[in-house]
Formats: C-alpha cells, sequence, structure tokens
C-alpha cells in the first residue's frame, strides 16, 4: 500500500487524485486538507478514512469535529494544521495540491520529513525555487510534477539524463481569449473566462490561464524543476491541448509527450512513478484528432506572460512580488472588484512599485508576499 497525503482535497487537483485512489485498490489516504468547504471534506472524510485533517480556521474545525464525532478522526487548522498534514509519519507522498503560497512551508517541512512531493503548488518553485531544489537534493527527496506541461518535460526526459537541453517547449492551449484584442479583453465577465477550452480546472488556475500568467508561473517553475535558464523556455500556443510539452535537445531532436487533456493522467504518473498504469481516462484518437496547430503568444496583448520573463531577468523577489500579485488580483477579479485588463496592469505596477530584494529567506519571501498585497490593497481597494 502507499499511503498519501493531500494538501487541497477538495479542490480540482484533489478530487481527481481521490478518483484514482478509488480505481486503484493499494493507495491509503492518512491526511488530507481543505480550506471552507466542509461539506465535501467531510463526506471524503467518511469513505477515505484518514488519520489527520486540516481546515482553513479554528471555527471550521470545531464544526466538521461535531460533524464526523463518529470517526476517529483528528481536525487541526490553520497554516500549522497545514505542516501536521504535510509531515504525518504514516505518510510516504504529499500531493501538494492547494493554490498559493500556502503550499511553501508544508511543502519544505515534507522534503526535510523525507515525504516523495507530487507537486502541483507551482507557486512554491515560483518564489523559493532556490530553497527547494537544493533541500529537495540534499535530503534526497524526489519531486514529481503534476502539471501536464512539466509532467510532460518531466516523461520526455526519461532515459535521456545526461543530454544538453537546447529548449523546452511548454505549450498552452491561449485559454478562452485566444486571439482576442486589447479592447475585447476590456468587456470579458468573470462567467466569460472561467470558461476553459479545454480543460477541467480550479477557479484561480482557469483565470490565470485566461491571462497567460498561470504559463509565465509555469516557465518560472519549469526553469527550476529542469535547471534550465528561463532564455531556454519558449511557450507555444497549442489550441488542441494535445501536445502537452516537449524537450528540444542538443542535436535538434524533439521528445514529447502527447495524451487526451485530463488532469488523471500526470497525476496518476507522479504517484506510480516509474510505473505506467492502465489510463484513468480514455486514450488519445489522432484521426479523430486530426492535426495539431502551433501559435507564437501575443505578449503585446497577454503581458502577463511577458512580465514573468521580466520578473526572472530581474531575480530576487520579483517572482515573488508576481505571483503575490496576481493571487490578490485575480481574487479581486472572481470577486468583481476589478475588470480583466487590470490583473497584469497590477501585476506590473506591483514589480515597479514593491522594494526590491536580492537576498531571500523564507521570511523574506512572506515579507515580500505581505508588501506586495499591502501595496495593491492601498491602491486599488
Amino acid at each position: 500500500m502507499k499511503n498519501i497525503a493531500v494538501l487541497g482535497s477538495t479542490g480540482s487537483i484533489g478530487t481527481q487524485t481521490l478518483n484514482i485512489v478509488r480505481r486503484n485498490n493499494d493507495i491509503n489516504v492518512v491526511a488530507m486538507s481543505a480550506g471552507k468547504n466542509i461539506d465535501l471534506l467531510e463526506k471524503q472524510i467518511r469513505e477515505f478514512k484518514p488519520k489527520l485533517v486540516s481546515v482553513e480556521n479554528e471555527k471550521l474545525a470545531k464544526d466538521l469535529r461535531s460533524r464526523i464525532a463518529d470517526f476517529d478522526v483528528k481536525v487541526s487548522y490553520g497554516p500549522e494544521g497545514l505542516t501536521e498534514v504535510a509531515v504525518i509519519k504514516e505518510s510516504e507522498y504529499l500531493v501538494t495540491a492547494i493554490v498559493g503560497m500556502l503550499g511553501l512551508i508544508p511543502t519544505i517541512e515534507a522534503i526535510k520529513a523525507g515525504k516523495k512531493i507530487a507537486l502541483a503548488n507551482k507557486e512554491t518553485l515560483v518564489t523559493a525555487g532556490h530553497i527547494i531544489m537544493p533541500l529537495a537534493r540534499e535530503c534526497k527527496t524526489p519531486i514529481l510534477p503534476v502539471d501536464s506541461e512539466h509532467s510532460a518535460i518531466f516523461q520526455s526526459l526519461q532515459g535521456y539524463e545526461g543530454n544538453r537541453i537546447d529548449k523546452i517547449l511548454l505549450t498552452c492551449s491561449g485559454g478562452p481569449f485566444r486571439g482576442y484584442t486589447s479592447k475585447q479583453l476590456k468587456h470579458v465577465s468573470v462567467k466569460d473566462a472561467l470558461k476553459h477550452p479545454n480543460w477541467r480546472m480550479g477557479k484561480k488556475i482557469t483565470i490565470d490561464s485566461a491571462t497567460m500568467v498561470n504559463k509565465g508561473l509555469e516557465v518560472m517553475e519549469a526553469k527550476w524543476l529542469f535547471d534550465v535558464n528561463v532564455d531556454n523556455v519558449e511557450v507555444l500556443v497549442h489550441p488542441q491541448s494535445i501536445l502537452h510539452s516537449a524537450v528540444q535537445f542538443e542535436d535538434g531532436a524533439v521528445i514529447g509527450q502527447l495524451g487526451i487533456p485530463n488532469m488523471e493522467l500526470p497525476i496518476q504518473y507522479a504517484l506510480y512513478y516509474p510505473e505506467r498504469r492502465k489510463a484513468p481516462t480514455g486514450k488519445l484518437d489522432l484521426f479523430k484528432i486530426g492535426q495539431l496547430t502551433f501559435e507564437k503568444p501575443d505578449l503585446k496583448t497577454f503581458y502577463g506572460l511577458r512580465l514573468a520573463y521580466q520578473a526572472m531577468y530581474m531575480g530576487g523577489n520579483a517572482p515573488t512580488i508576481y505571483n503575490a500579485a496576481n493571487e490578490l488580483a485575480v481574487s479581486m477579479f472572481l470577486n468583481e472588484k476589478i475588470k480583466f485588463v487590470e490583473i497584469p496592469e497590477i501585476i506590473q505596477a506591483s514589480i515597479e512599485n514593491v522594494t526590491a530584494n536580492k537576498a531571500l529567506t523564507i521570511d523574506e519571501i512572506l515579507g515580500t508576499k505581505n508588501e506586495t498585497e499591502e501595496y495593491i490593497r492601498h491602491r486599488w481597494m
């Protein structure tokens, strides 16, 4: 039996992880965390019977305890609860399906505790890749990417260790507004932005895909995961979402991974690596697809992606500013406090105005997050 803990069990990646657990008889969920959705968490507890769960705050924890009084489950809450879930001694794997910088400290502690990390929380590497990757090497802890693009790159590198990567080809669908002009983007609604053409994802990542900021975050993540310069990561708009990403080697050969757009495949690959299990969903039919097309991204209209490269060139805490500004801006957009086009405006203004810092400890990263949020609230709220 594989024993796993899941941070973010009620979200998109978390629920799809549990789908994989249901289909196999050799995975045991020993701990899980959720934010506010304790209705779904209660159902998950009754089905998977974990030893430990954690929720966002004390009030929710008290409510949940009363609901599951007939179960022997410890209920924790807050950041400390997330870390408890991450390091629970019975687990072998930690699936970091939580969204945002909340995943940073629990991931670090899980690495120190020797857990294998199935990483879907890209913000961890965006803000602290310089800490996470050396720590993982020191602790001999494998980090197995769950994002479909990074899983594709990881799969494409199998058997090619030691060969120099010339370029990483990071694909994206282009989102629901592919081909839009800046003028058209001024009028899109939250409902419009949540209509991703190919993928089923949580709200935050769906909005990130629409702005192409998600691809910017993935460029940063790829730099750290695969030890390449950011200039060696090229984004391709691929509307069919069939080639999930590829690697071009020094001799010009391109190795890529293709499949239907479903997150359960990369999740399952991370949990069972290097073994491949039966497809969790349908299989790819290239005759039905017919053709695959590729375009250059529109960096003028979707300049959130261009800002990601700028933040990486700047280094220091600029990627943290980029990420923190985006997190708050997306939340504001989802709550209809700002327009869609203001998301990259807020990111750019934050990069230009929040205090730059080259030396980055965890405390400085968290301090940058707080300063960025304070700047945005003062100017836009």
